[in-house]
Formats: structure tokens, sequence, C-alpha cells
């Protein structure tokens, strides 16, 4: 239970330092979509194989987890103290944060588009493959006229160039 709650943790964590460049930019520095990514990745094991994690295992996860939240803070407190006072405003404003919600509602309603249109061109709309084939059902015996055939073959009849010799 407390791999998966840690997990569940980590992959929150995750989350929020990928989309940190969205919603708080002052905040945020180049490389922390890498580490979101391996803080999310953390997570899914986590959360995937805590039947697994028994004992001395819990125990060292449970330390590095603590080891990784200190130092996330202690991050986190640098990076508040390296803003402006005006930043710092900015960020404690919540016009702020509905702008950067609504912006990132907006560019995941364009990818949402732009994989929709993915999607078509890979199997396109409208006929399926098979438009020229027609059904032709074998007609009863009733609707048929039958007409006599006769036994006899036609004779051929002599060309011009035959007759000719």
């Amino acid at each position: 239970m407390l791999a998966t709650l840690s997990g569940d943790v980590c992959l929150l964590f995750g989350l929020a330092l990928l989309l940190l460049p969205l919603l708080a930019v002052e905040l945020s520095r180049p490389r922390d979509g890498l580490l979101g990514a391996v803080v999310l990745l953390l997570g899914l094991v986590l959360v995937t194989c805590s039947d697994r994690l028994r004992g001395a295992p819990m125990l060292a996860v449970l330390c590095g987890g603590l080891l990784v939240s200190r130092l996330s803070a202690e991050v986190g407190q640098a990076r508040w103290q390296a803003l402006s006072e005006e930043e710092k405003a900015r960020l404690r404003s919540i016009d702020h944060w509905l702008t950067g919600v609504r912006q990132l509602g907006t560019a995941a309603g364009g990818l949402s588009e732009g994989l929709g249109g993915m999607a078509k061109q890979l199997k396109p709309a409208g006929k399926s493959g098979v438009s020229g084939k027609k059904w032709v059902r074998p007609e009863t015996a009733e609707e048929v006229p039958v007409t006599p055939m006769s036994t006899e073959s036609p004779s051929p009849e002599p060309t011009a160039s035959e007759g000719e010799d």
C-alpha cells in the first residue's frame, strides 16, 4: 500500500513538472521535462510493482523518496527566491493561473484536432475498397422464360474465300 501511495504521489509530481513550463514559465528550467519524465517513470514502476516491494526494498524506496522530496523543496525555494517581486506578485494572482489553464485547454484542443486529422489521413472516410462489385442474385425458374434449344448445331456457312479456289 505504501508503494502504491508513493507511486501516486510521484505520478502527480511528475505531471506537475511536465506542466510547469506551460503554467508557470518563471519557475521552470530547461531540463524540467526530463526530470518530470523520470519521476513519472518512477511512479509507474511503484504503482505497477507494488506487490514485489516488501521489506528492505520498500524501505530503500521510502528513503529515496524522502531524499528526492527534500531536494525538490530546496530547489523550489531557490527558484522562488530568484524571482523578482513583480514575478512573485504575478504568480500569486488568480488571473495568471486562470490564463495558464485556458491556454493549456486551448493547446490540448489543438492537439486533439491534430490527432483527429492524422487519424483521418491514416483511414480516409468514405466508401470501402469494394465499390465496383455488384451483387447478382440468381433468377428463379418462374421468372426466366425457357426457350427450347435444338440439338442440331448450325452448319458453318462458307465464306467468300473458300468458294474461289
